[in-house]
């Protein structure tokens, strides 16, 4: 389908706005497919879509703000305020001595008031307070502090697209020579890419995945029906650290993550995390047997 006829805004601040209706469910199941083939088809849009999603993960990760006594006794002085003089507007006005109405100054009322007391204050001032840091540039802290948490979500989102996608590769090839030439070609870069086929694991080729604006080698295995995705991420002064599963919350993906001295490796499927796990083993000893 052209993205020009699937009903989308081609306006590129209009279609962001999409993606965050997107990550918010706010969409009916035609308009998020639609949503996802364009994120699919756009890395500006796909970078868009992973910075929108680890950062709502990020968020949700947030201990309750712990508020204290004395400011949700304030918050609901507030709240009494209101309801007093909604009160007094409500109540009958007196007369003068000759029986005419008597003049009484005008009392505001507060539409809210009317509500503050069905309102739970103790939610409502972590609200507030949580409010009062993101404004105040903890939303920095969050990509920063959670950074390794962020690339996963990015990746599970990356993984998610391309089997949306018409091909989850940019490049076709099982021959390694094919595709680490043309991975390097583009973005100077390419990680091993050892054939696996005879222990059950295809190589069907690469892709170029963007996560935080940067342009990462992805390769691509087919296990039975299920693919899987390796993300290879270039590190200079890193060591070798040993296969650990990553929890995702969503999306029925397992996750696995290790490190040589060259690449910061992570593999990602819907397949049983036992054939994950023998992936990555096999993977491994391919690379150190050269």
């Amino acid at each position: 389908m052209n993205p020009t006829d699937d009903g989308l805004p081609e306006d590129r601040q209009d279609m962001k706005l999409m993606i965050h209706a997107l990550v918010d469910g706010e969409l009916d199941a035609a308009a998020a497919l639609a949503v996802e083939r364009r994120i699919a088809a756009d890395p500006e849009l796909a970078a868009e879509h992973a910075r929108i999603v680890a950062a709502q993960a990020a968020v949700a990760r947030l201990p309750r703000p712990q508020v204290s006594d004395a400011f949700m006794a304030r918050i609901a002085a507030i709240g009494a305020t209101g309801q007093q003089e909604n009160l007094e507007a409500a109540a009958p006005q007196s007369r003068d001595a000759s029986g005419r109405q008597a003049r009484t100054r005008p009392t505001r009322t507060w539409p809210a008031a009317r509500r503050f007391g069905s309102f739970d204050w103790r939610a409502m001032a972590a609200s507030i307070a949580l409010t009062a840091v993101l404004a105040s540039g903890a939303t920095q802290w969050l990509m920063v502090g959670n950074s390794t948490d962020s690339f996963a979500v990015a990746i599970a989102s990356g993984h998610r697209r391309s089997l949306l996608a018409a091909s989850p590769v940019d490049v076709v090839s099982s021959d390694r020579h094919t595709v680490k030439p043309w991975l390097d070609a583009r973005i100077g870069v390419s990680p091993p890419a050892p054939d696996l086929t005879k222990d059950g694991f295809a190589l069907l080729g690469g892709r170029i995945e963007v996560i935080g604006d940067k342009p990462m080698p992805a390769l691509v295995y087919r296990h039975h029906e299920h693919l899987i995705t390796l993300i290879a991420a270039p590190q200079q002064n890193g060591g070798a650290s040993a296969p650990v599963a990553t929890d995702l919350s969503a999306g029925g993906f397992s996750m696995v993550h290790w490190t040589d001295d060259a690449f910061s490796y992570w593999a990602i499927s819907d397949t049983e995390r036992p054939a994950l796990d023998e992936f990555v083993d096999r993977f491994r000893a391919a690379i150190t047997a050269g």
